[in-house]
């Protein structure tokens, strides 16, 4: 007689995914991307919390049970810290993505980045221009000057 063994957990059952913060389910992610890992994001409420509880803890080992119960590293207790410290509550958010532009957006930045690097050759070329006029000017004059000296007979 032969037994077969069964996962505990089964495709389609969810598991918490450490840090209570919700389920994940070990379903795989549908779409184009559903492969790839997400990069995780805490928001502020959760980062203070965390440094408040982190701090609270005096007994050893809690404080690297706290950070493994919440999947966390001790590189995130620090810079968290830094940002309370400085008083950037707004730094600790997330950091998002910036709006995608629309294709005029695109468009217009092309245009501006072209005009500002022809305005420059412009000015290259005047400069230029003015000093072959300078240079022009300063032969000219040399050689009318050369033209009215008398010259020396020997």
């Amino acid at each position: 007689m032969t037994t077969v063994r069964t996962s505990p957990v089964r495709t389609g059952q969810a598991l918490s995914n450490g840090n209570g913060r919700g389920r994940k389910s070990l379903r795989a992610p549908k779409g184009p991307r559903g492969e790839h890992a997400r990069r995780r994001a805490f928001g502020p409420d959760y980062k203070l919390a965390i440094l408040a509880e982190y701090d609270r803890l005096t007994e050893p080992g809690d404080k690297g049970a706290l950070l493994r119960r919440e999947g966390l590293y001790t590189s995130h207790i620090v810079e968290w810290r830094r940002a309370r410290e400085a008083g950037a509550l707004a730094g600790l958010a997330a950091q998002g993505r910036a709006p995608k532009r629309t294709p005029e957006q695109v468009e217009l930045e092309r245009v501006r980045r072209r005009n500002q690097r022809l305005e420059a050759e412009l000015a290259r070329t005047r400069a230029a221009l003015e000093i072959v006029g300078k240079a022009h000017a300063l032969l000219e004059q040399l050689s009318e000057s050369a033209d009215s000296e008398p010259r020396s007979s020997r």
